[in-house]
């Protein structure tokens, strides 16, 4: 079962879930545009390749934990959809 949700994942949902569609969506991603864009002039070049280092790491920390999240959710729902439908009757 696993590699068929991750299939699911891989071919349609990631895709999916990272594009923007709607306004809210497109201003936070305006206002982290600008913030970065501000705090890049505070720093030095050192210090903010160390905080983009550091924000690329949470964002693949992000990635993993929704990726997860939605792995425990569909084997949540498989295993309700057999309990509900009662298909382990013997």
């Amino acid at each position: 079962m696993k590699e068929i949700i991750e299939k699911l994942w891989n071919e349609h949902f990631a895709d999916e879930c990272a594009q923007i569609h709607t306004k809210e969506e497109r201003d936070l991603l305006k206002k982290a545009i600008e913030m970065q864009e501000a705090a890049n002039e505070l720093m030095s070049k050192e210090q903010s390749d160390a905080i983009q280092k550091y924000v690329e790491i949470l964002y693949e920390i992000q990635s993993f934990s929704v990726k997860k999240a939605f792995f425990i959710g569909c084997e949540f729902a498989m295993a309700f959809v057999w309990e509900i439908g009662d298909f382990g009757r013997k």
